[in-house]
């Protein structure tokens, strides 16, 4: 699976991304979860967000490896937990094909799992998320962005000349 499957771009900036996880945490207050485990990296802002809605104070992470930039990688956990996520809340940022997902949900079964966007292929998976996208659409998270100067049209049309 390489970058030639995404047609689309959705760019989510920090506001969003916060007025995102707001929204899943509605849907959420009600339940009474002992901790968060954040899939990393994605799930860590997200999960760090809904951990000060819920005021969740217990945070562990599943650490899984599988994207390199745009492509997606063969899986390799760097780090799991020791428990089976009964009263726990998984969080990640995305479920896209859902080969991450699968892996989780097998170190966790019990644990309720959100995500803030998802995809048709991964979206069976979790219990829970805010935001469909097309699975050909690439998301750009605002921690994989940075701030340039972009020179006026002007400039660059001179420049040209």
């Amino acid at each position: 699976m390489t970058s030639h499957r995404y047609h689309q771009h959705f760019t989510v900036s920090w506001d969003q991304l916060h007025r995102d996880v707001r929204a899943l945490c509605h849907n959420l207050i009600e339940r009474d979860f002992v901790g968060i485990a954040a899939i990393t990296r994605g799930g860590l802002i997200p999960a760090a967000l809904i951990a000060r809605e819920l005021n969740v104070r217990l945070i562990d992470t599943v650490c899984i490896k599988s994207y390199e930039h745009m492509d997606q990688g063969g899986l390799q956990v760097l780090k799991g937990i020791d428990h089976d996520g009964e009263h726990w809340l998984l969080v990640d940022d995305l479920v896209d094909t859902g080969r991450t997902a699968r892996q989780v949900r097998e170190m966790l079964p019990k644990a309720h799992f959100v995500t803030v966007y998802a995809k048709p292929e991964g979206r069976p998976l979790v219990d829970q998320y805010l935001t469909e996208v097309a699975q050909d659409c690439w998301i750009q998270f605002p921690w994989d962005l940075g701030v340039a100067y972009v020179e006026p049209l002007v400039d660059q049309v001179k420049r040209k000349d």
